[in-house]
């Protein structure tokens, strides 16, 4: 359980679109809360979003809300991370996820992490 693979990401336009999909072995997401993280440039990590374990549930940063969705598909073992209305704000190295507190953004309660996903967003 746990080994997360990501693809997806690259480059766009500010305003437009990328998706981002984690895909993980076993029944992983139904054992974990599968979160999203996101590391910039000279920051720390910043939370992003998180779909919980009962597949049901969704929460998201104040600075993702209303322009990134995360879904997930148990039949794929998959969590995906719509991203739309990309600002350059959004370029980032992009990290799934599983474990976690699904009301906590504290990436040091995640156990298995994927391996990072560059996404960058031109002006």
């Amino acid at each position: 359980q746990g080994q997360l693979v990501q693809s997806g990401g690259g480059l766009a336009q500010a305003g437009g679109s990328l998706r981002l999909s984690c895909t993980a072995s076993g029944r992983t997401l139904s054992i974990y809360n599968m979160g999203w993280f996101r590391r910039a440039p000279g920051k720390e990590n910043e939370f992003v979003a998180v779909f919980g374990r009962s597949g049901t549930r969704a929460r998201y940063a104040d600075s993702v809300r209303g322009r990134f969705t995360v879904s997930g598909d148990n039949a794929k073992n998959t969590v995906t991370l719509q991203m739309d209305s990309l600002t350059p704000e959004d370029t980032a190295v992009y990290y799934c996820a599983a474990g976690g507190n699904f009301d906590a953004n504290d990436a040091s309660t995640y156990v298995h992490w994927g391996q990072g996903t560059q996404v960058t967003v031109s002006s």
